[in-house]
Protein backbone atom coordinates (compact mmCIF):
# COMPACT_ATOMS: atom_id res chain seq x y z
CA UNK A 1 0.00 0.00 0.00
CA UNK A 2 1.53 3.77 -1.07
CA UNK A 3 -0.59 5.02 1.21
CA UNK A 4 -1.25 6.07 5.13
CA UNK A 5 -3.27 7.35 7.67
CA UNK A 6 -1.78 9.30 10.60
CA UNK A 7 -3.35 9.48 14.48
CA UNK A 8 -1.96 11.40 16.78
CA UNK A 9 -1.83 13.89 19.94
CA UNK A 10 0.31 15.62 22.07
CA UNK A 11 -0.44 18.15 24.97
CA UNK A 12 1.53 20.88 24.96
CA UNK A 13 1.24 24.63 24.81
CA UNK A 14 0.34 26.58 21.91
CA UNK A 15 0.35 30.47 22.37
CA UNK A 16 -1.78 31.27 19.38
CA UNK A 17 -3.90 28.45 17.99
CA UNK A 18 -5.72 30.07 15.51
CA UNK A 19 -2.40 31.65 13.81
CA UNK A 20 -0.69 28.22 14.17
CA UNK A 21 -3.46 26.36 12.87
CA UNK A 22 -3.31 28.79 9.65
CA UNK A 23 0.30 28.13 9.07
CA UNK A 24 0.29 24.24 9.50
CA UNK A 25 -2.75 24.12 7.54
CA UNK A 26 -0.64 25.56 4.67
CA UNK A 27 1.98 23.44 5.43
CA UNK A 28 -0.24 20.26 5.21
CA UNK A 29 -1.51 21.14 2.03
CA UNK A 30 1.86 21.72 0.59
CA UNK A 31 2.64 18.46 1.08
CA UNK A 32 -0.52 16.96 -0.53
CA UNK A 33 -1.98 15.69 2.89
CA UNK A 34 -5.23 15.52 3.69
CA UNK A 35 -7.34 15.14 7.18
CA UNK A 36 -8.31 16.74 9.71
CA UNK A 37 -6.39 18.91 12.76
CA UNK A 38 -7.30 20.42 16.03
CA UNK A 39 -5.49 23.27 17.52
CA UNK A 40 -6.11 24.61 21.11
CA UNK A 41 -3.88 26.84 23.23
CA UNK A 42 -3.29 22.76 25.40
CA UNK A 43 -2.21 21.22 22.17
CA UNK A 44 -3.16 19.29 19.01
CA UNK A 45 -4.86 16.45 17.59
CA UNK A 46 -5.05 14.64 14.61
CA UNK A 47 -5.91 12.47 11.87
CA UNK A 48 -4.31 12.70 8.50
CA UNK A 49 -3.91 10.76 5.66
CA UNK A 50 -0.97 10.70 2.50
CA UNK A 51 1.28 8.95 0.12
CA UNK A 52 4.19 7.28 1.90
CA UNK A 53 6.78 10.11 1.15
CA UNK A 54 4.27 12.68 2.15
CA UNK A 55 3.55 10.95 5.48
CA UNK A 56 7.23 10.23 6.28
CA UNK A 57 7.41 14.52 5.96
CA UNK A 58 5.06 15.60 8.10
CA UNK A 59 6.27 13.07 11.07
CA UNK A 60 9.35 14.59 10.41
CA UNK A 61 8.41 18.13 10.63
CA UNK A 62 6.03 17.37 13.60
CA UNK A 63 9.40 15.53 15.49
CA UNK A 64 11.64 18.40 14.66
CA UNK A 65 8.78 21.40 16.29
CA UNK A 66 10.12 22.48 19.44
CA UNK A 67 6.52 22.38 20.36
CA UNK A 68 5.85 18.38 19.68
CA UNK A 69 9.17 16.83 21.00
CA UNK A 70 8.42 13.35 21.99
CA UNK A 71 5.11 12.88 19.86
CA UNK A 72 4.14 9.59 18.54
CA UNK A 73 2.30 8.55 15.44
CA UNK A 74 -0.53 5.20 15.00
CA UNK A 75 0.38 4.74 11.61
CA UNK A 76 -2.16 2.88 9.14
CA UNK A 77 -1.43 1.41 6.05
CA UNK A 78 -4.02 2.48 3.35
CA UNK A 79 -5.14 1.92 -0.23
CA UNK A 80 -5.73 5.97 -0.90
CA UNK A 81 -6.37 8.66 1.24
CA UNK A 82 -8.67 8.12 3.82
CA UNK A 83 -10.24 12.02 3.75
CA UNK A 84 -11.70 14.19 0.88
CA UNK A 85 -10.40 17.65 2.08
CA UNK A 86 -7.56 19.41 4.72
CA UNK A 87 -8.90 20.79 7.65
CA UNK A 88 -6.68 22.42 10.62
CA UNK A 89 -9.32 24.41 13.09
CA UNK A 90 -8.28 26.19 16.22
CA UNK A 91 -10.56 25.12 19.47
CA UNK A 92 -11.06 26.26 22.78
CA UNK A 93 -10.21 22.66 23.87
CA UNK A 94 -8.99 19.10 22.29
CA UNK A 95 -11.34 17.31 24.63
CA UNK A 96 -14.57 18.72 26.17
CA UNK A 97 -15.92 17.66 29.15
CA UNK A 98 -17.64 20.79 29.97
CA UNK A 99 -16.47 20.68 33.51
CA UNK A 100 -16.05 24.24 36.08
CA UNK A 101 -12.38 22.89 36.31
CA UNK A 102 -10.34 21.57 33.43
CA UNK A 103 -7.58 19.01 33.83
CA UNK A 104 -4.59 19.14 33.00
CA UNK A 105 -3.14 16.09 31.55
CA UNK A 106 0.65 17.20 32.83
CA UNK A 107 -0.67 17.41 36.64
CA UNK A 108 -2.61 14.82 36.54
CA UNK A 109 -4.04 11.87 34.71
CA UNK A 110 -4.00 8.06 34.78
CA UNK A 111 -1.45 5.26 35.35
CA UNK A 112 -0.20 4.18 31.67
CA UNK A 113 -0.61 0.72 30.85
CA UNK A 114 0.75 -0.80 27.70
CA UNK A 115 -1.16 -3.43 25.82
CA UNK A 116 0.10 -5.90 27.57
CA UNK A 117 -0.29 -4.66 30.78
CA UNK A 118 -3.99 -3.85 30.02
CA UNK A 119 -4.44 -6.71 28.69
CA UNK A 120 -3.62 -8.93 31.53
CA UNK A 121 -5.33 -6.05 34.31
CA UNK A 122 -8.45 -5.89 32.33
CA UNK A 123 -8.99 -9.69 33.45
CA UNK A 124 -8.90 -9.11 37.19
CA UNK A 125 -11.84 -9.96 38.60
CA UNK A 126 -11.44 -6.32 40.87
CA UNK A 127 -11.22 -4.36 38.14
CA UNK A 128 -14.07 -2.59 35.92
CA UNK A 129 -13.45 -1.51 31.89
CA UNK A 130 -14.92 1.66 30.88
CA UNK A 131 -14.96 2.62 27.47
CA UNK A 132 -15.14 6.91 27.50
CA UNK A 133 -15.98 6.77 23.84
CA UNK A 134 -19.66 7.61 22.54
CA UNK A 135 -22.13 5.20 22.30
CA UNK A 136 -21.82 4.58 18.62
CA UNK A 137 -18.48 3.61 18.61
CA UNK A 138 -19.16 1.37 21.23
CA UNK A 139 -21.85 -0.03 19.37
CA UNK A 140 -19.63 -1.21 16.71
CA UNK A 141 -16.88 -2.74 18.60
CA UNK A 142 -15.35 -2.62 22.29
CA UNK A 143 -13.32 -4.62 24.95
CA UNK A 144 -15.55 -7.48 26.25
CA UNK A 145 -17.27 -6.64 29.28
CA UNK A 146 -16.65 -2.88 29.23
CA UNK A 147 -19.04 -0.43 30.72
CA UNK A 148 -21.08 1.66 28.26
CA UNK A 149 -22.23 5.02 29.72
CA UNK A 150 -25.38 5.42 27.99
CA UNK A 151 -24.70 8.99 27.00
CA UNK A 152 -24.64 11.15 23.50
CA UNK A 153 -21.68 13.03 23.37
CA UNK A 154 -18.39 12.36 25.33
CA UNK A 155 -19.03 15.62 27.42
CA UNK A 156 -22.09 14.18 29.47
CA UNK A 157 -19.82 11.14 30.50
CA UNK A 158 -18.64 12.89 33.90
CA UNK A 159 -22.12 13.29 34.77
CA UNK A 160 -23.36 9.83 33.69
CA UNK A 161 -20.49 8.21 36.29
CA UNK A 162 -21.54 10.37 39.45
CA UNK A 163 -25.27 9.05 38.79
CA UNK A 164 -23.46 5.35 39.20
CA UNK A 165 -20.66 5.66 41.16
CA UNK A 166 -21.73 2.49 42.85
CA UNK A 167 -20.37 0.63 39.53
CA UNK A 168 -17.03 1.44 40.69
CA UNK A 169 -16.82 1.36 44.43
CA UNK A 170 -13.93 -0.68 45.52
CA UNK A 171 -12.79 -1.38 42.28
CA UNK A 172 -9.69 -0.65 40.02
CA UNK A 173 -10.88 1.34 36.39
CA UNK A 174 -9.32 0.93 33.52
CA UNK A 175 -10.33 3.60 30.47
CA UNK A 176 -9.94 3.43 26.99
CA UNK A 177 -10.40 5.49 23.74
CA UNK A 178 -9.55 5.17 20.15
CA UNK A 179 -6.03 7.43 20.07
CA UNK A 180 -5.78 8.19 24.44
CA UNK A 181 -6.34 11.94 23.62
CA UNK A 182 -10.03 11.37 26.12
CA UNK A 183 -8.46 8.75 28.11
CA UNK A 184 -5.42 11.70 29.33
CA UNK A 185 -7.99 13.75 30.90
CA UNK A 186 -10.82 11.43 31.69
CA UNK A 187 -8.47 9.22 33.47
CA UNK A 188 -7.51 12.28 35.39
CA UNK A 189 -11.04 13.89 36.76
CA UNK A 190 -11.49 10.03 37.92
CA UNK A 191 -8.48 10.08 39.90
CA UNK A 192 -9.36 13.80 41.33
CA UNK A 193 -12.98 12.52 41.91
CA UNK A 194 -11.79 9.96 43.73
CA UNK A 195 -13.92 7.24 41.80
CA UNK A 196 -12.33 3.84 42.16
CA UNK A 197 -9.43 2.54 44.33
CA UNK A 198 -7.14 3.48 41.39
CA UNK A 199 -7.12 4.62 37.79
CA UNK A 200 -5.37 3.22 35.02
CA UNK A 201 -5.52 4.07 31.21
CA UNK A 202 -4.47 2.24 27.55
CA UNK A 203 -1.32 4.18 26.47
CA UNK A 204 -1.86 4.90 23.03
CA UNK A 205 -5.39 3.90 22.48
CA UNK A 206 -7.15 0.80 20.93
CA UNK A 207 -4.71 1.76 17.65
CA UNK A 208 -1.79 1.43 19.50
CA UNK A 209 -3.82 -2.41 21.09
CA UNK A 210 -4.38 -3.49 17.67
CA UNK A 211 -1.07 -3.99 16.49
CA UNK A 212 0.66 -4.84 19.91
CA UNK A 213 2.34 -8.66 19.12
CA UNK A 214 2.00 -9.40 22.61
CA UNK A 215 -2.28 -8.20 22.68
CA UNK A 216 -2.66 -9.22 19.20
CA UNK A 217 -6.16 -6.97 20.01
CA UNK A 218 -7.39 -9.85 22.28
CA UNK A 219 -10.78 -9.48 23.93
CA UNK A 220 -11.82 -6.64 21.46
CA UNK A 221 -15.30 -7.64 20.00
CA UNK A 222 -16.04 -5.93 16.64
CA UNK A 223 -14.33 -3.08 15.09
CA UNK A 224 -12.83 0.23 15.86
CA UNK A 225 -14.74 3.37 14.73
CA UNK A 226 -12.55 6.02 12.80
CA UNK A 227 -13.25 9.26 12.12
CA UNK A 228 -12.36 9.18 8.26
CA UNK A 229 -13.99 7.66 5.06
CA UNK A 230 -12.77 4.00 6.62
CA UNK A 231 -15.34 4.54 9.16
CA UNK A 232 -14.11 0.93 11.00
CA UNK A 233 -10.82 -1.30 11.15
CA UNK A 234 -10.01 -4.28 12.25
CA UNK A 235 -8.48 -4.74 15.79
CA UNK A 236 -8.49 -8.37 17.21
CA UNK A 237 -5.76 -10.48 15.03
CA UNK A 238 -6.59 -13.68 16.88
CA UNK A 239 -10.32 -14.08 16.29
CA UNK A 240 -13.82 -11.63 15.18
CA UNK A 241 -16.63 -11.45 16.77
CA UNK A 242 -19.70 -9.44 15.26
CA UNK A 243 -21.01 -7.29 17.76
CA UNK A 244 -22.72 -4.35 15.89
CA UNK A 245 -26.55 -4.79 15.14
CA UNK A 246 -28.24 -3.95 12.50
CA UNK A 247 -30.93 -0.82 13.02
CA UNK A 248 -34.08 -2.10 11.33
CA UNK A 249 -34.12 -5.83 12.32
CA UNK A 250 -31.23 -6.88 14.48
CA UNK A 251 -29.38 -9.05 12.64
CA UNK A 252 -24.85 -8.92 12.80
CA UNK A 253 -23.80 -6.18 11.21
CA UNK A 254 -20.68 -3.84 11.07
CA UNK A 255 -21.77 -1.33 7.85
CA UNK A 256 -22.26 1.95 9.04
CA UNK A 257 -24.29 4.99 7.13
CA UNK A 258 -25.67 8.27 7.97
CA UNK A 259 -29.70 8.69 7.82
CA UNK A 260 -30.82 10.21 4.53
CA UNK A 261 -32.71 12.86 6.10
CA UNK A 262 -30.15 16.23 6.62
CA UNK A 263 -32.14 17.01 9.47
CA UNK A 264 -31.02 13.86 10.96
CA UNK A 265 -28.19 13.03 10.03
CA UNK A 266 -27.90 9.89 12.33
CA UNK A 267 -25.06 7.40 12.19
CA UNK A 268 -27.07 4.33 11.92
CA UNK A 269 -25.51 0.39 11.31
CA UNK A 270 -27.25 -1.25 8.56
CA UNK A 271 -27.37 -3.60 5.81
CA UNK A 272 -27.27 -2.15 1.96
CA UNK A 273 -30.40 -3.96 1.45
CA UNK A 274 -32.46 -2.59 4.58
CA UNK A 275 -31.07 0.81 3.79
CA UNK A 276 -32.84 0.48 0.27
CA UNK A 277 -35.79 -0.59 2.19
CA UNK A 278 -36.14 1.94 4.57
CA UNK A 279 -34.62 4.78 1.48
CA UNK A 280 -32.14 5.66 4.27
CA UNK A 281 -34.03 7.19 6.77
CA UNK A 282 -33.64 5.80 10.21
CA UNK A 283 -37.71 5.99 11.19
CA UNK A 284 -39.98 7.09 8.85
CA UNK A 285 -40.18 10.57 9.21
CA UNK A 286 -36.80 10.71 7.71
CA UNK A 287 -37.72 8.46 4.94
CA UNK A 288 -40.30 10.98 4.35
CA UNK A 289 -38.14 13.97 4.77
CA UNK A 290 -38.21 15.81 0.99
CA UNK A 291 -34.64 16.50 0.97
CA UNK A 292 -34.20 12.53 0.98
CA UNK A 293 -30.44 12.15 -0.21
CA UNK A 294 -30.86 8.57 -0.58
CA UNK A 295 -34.01 9.39 -3.08
CA UNK A 296 -31.87 11.84 -4.33
CA UNK A 297 -28.77 9.87 -4.80
CA UNK A 298 -30.65 6.87 -6.66
CA UNK A 299 -32.97 9.29 -8.63
CA UNK A 300 -36.18 7.37 -7.52
CA UNK A 301 -39.03 8.47 -8.87
CA UNK A 302 -42.00 9.93 -6.62
CA UNK A 303 -44.15 6.69 -7.48
CA UNK A 304 -41.50 4.62 -5.97
CA UNK A 305 -40.89 6.55 -2.81
CA UNK A 306 -44.30 6.75 -2.40
CA UNK A 307 -44.85 2.67 -2.79
CA UNK A 308 -42.11 2.22 -0.17
CA UNK A 309 -43.29 4.57 2.22
CA UNK A 310 -46.77 3.30 2.01
CA UNK A 311 -45.65 -0.37 2.95
CA UNK A 312 -43.60 0.97 5.94
CA UNK A 313 -46.33 2.94 7.22
CA UNK A 314 -48.30 -0.35 6.77
CA UNK A 315 -46.18 -2.13 8.51
CA UNK A 316 -46.21 0.57 12.04
CA UNK A 317 -50.09 -0.27 12.01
Amino acid sequence: MNYRVLLYYFYTKVEDPAAFAAEHLEFCKSINLKGRILVAHEGINGTVSGTVEDTNAYMEHMKNHPLFEGIVFKIDEAEGHAFKKMHCRHRPELVNLSLPEDINPHEITGRYLSPQEFFEEMQREDTVVLDVRNTYEYDVGHFRGAIRPEVETFRDTPQWIIDNKELFEGKRVLTYCTGGIRCEKFSGWLMREGIGEEVGQLHGGIATYSKDPVAKGQLWDGQMYVFDERLTVPINQVEHVVVGRDHYDGTPCERYVNCASPECNKQILASEENEAKHLGGCTIECTKDPRNRYVAKHNLSEEYVAEVVAKLEAQLV
